[in-house]
């Protein structure tokens, strides 16, 4: 049955051409979200919940950002980004072969923080590239709010910005920042050099994010070790297929 999702996975038109285009040829793209404008606020208010009740082995705190890991077993209101056909399609592009979710959580960046550096999630392989990643917008993503900056294009190269750049954090030419009204989903290519801009503003911008690997990889987090049943109980077959469980 695993390749019999994959197959059903690739066969799908929900990801447009020019979409898949952009991935291709950029390295990213931003796509409408499967949270309609009526079901952000009740996901923003799911979303304060589930960071404010997390137990503290599942919160990470980095110097700019927030990390709530295991979005997967949070709640009915985030299951839907996972399994987001447009990203599964994507999925089935880029790695090219059947492949699982490896992590999925909630990320806010902090107000009056400074840039993160330029960074690929995984190095191009001989074969492509190893990884997908989704970025749902749980706020707008702006200029002055610290929205991912991408360098397009850089999916293809060797290089990684440590290669290039004396310092990472700086602006590098050519890069744009992935703006976008909240509910939107950036698609990119974890080989594609990116990182947050800086927050200058006074107030946190929150997101959700999740990575997808070859099906036979090693993932850093063990997701069906966590499945919750109440979660399994309430998530379709493609949702178990793509968190392999």
């Amino acid at each position: 049955m695993e390749n019999d999702w994959f197959s059903i996975i690739a066969a799908g038109a929900e990801l447009s051409a020019g979409a898949a285009q952009a991935l291709h040829d950029v390295g990213f793209v931003i796509i409408p979200g499967p949270v309609g404008v009526d079901g952000l606020a009740l996901l923003a208010e799911a979303y304060n919940a589930a960071v404010a009740s997390a137990s503290s082995e599942d919160v990470g705190n980095g110097s700019s950002t927030t990390r709530v890991h295991d979005f997967v077993n949070r709640g009915p209101e985030f299951d839907g980004l996972y399994a987001y056909q447009p990203v599964l399609e994507a999925c089935s592009r880029i790695i090219g072969q059947p492949f699982r979710l490896s992590a999925m959580l909630a990320r806010t960046l902090r107000p009056r923080t400074k840039a993160q550096a330029l960074h690929v999630d995984f190095k191009r392989d001989a074969e492509g590239w190893t990884m997908v990643g989704f970025i749902f917008m749980v706020d707008e993503f702006r200029g002055d709010n610290g929205a991912t900056r991408f360098v397009p294009g850089s999916h293809q190269w060797s290089t990684v910005p440590s290669d290039l750049m004396s310092d990472p954090v700086a602006d590098y030419e050519g890069q744009v920042q992935a703006c976008g009204p909240a509910g939107s989903i950036i698609v990119y290519n974890g080989s594609v050099w990116h990182g947050h801009a800086a927050n200058s503003t006074d107030t946190p911008r929150r997101s959700i994010q999740g990575s997808y690997i070859r099906r036979q990889a090693l993932s850093g987090f063990n997701l069906p070790a966590r499945m919750r049943p109440d979660t399994l109980c309430r998530i379709s077959p493609l949702a178990k297929y793509v968190l392999a469980v």
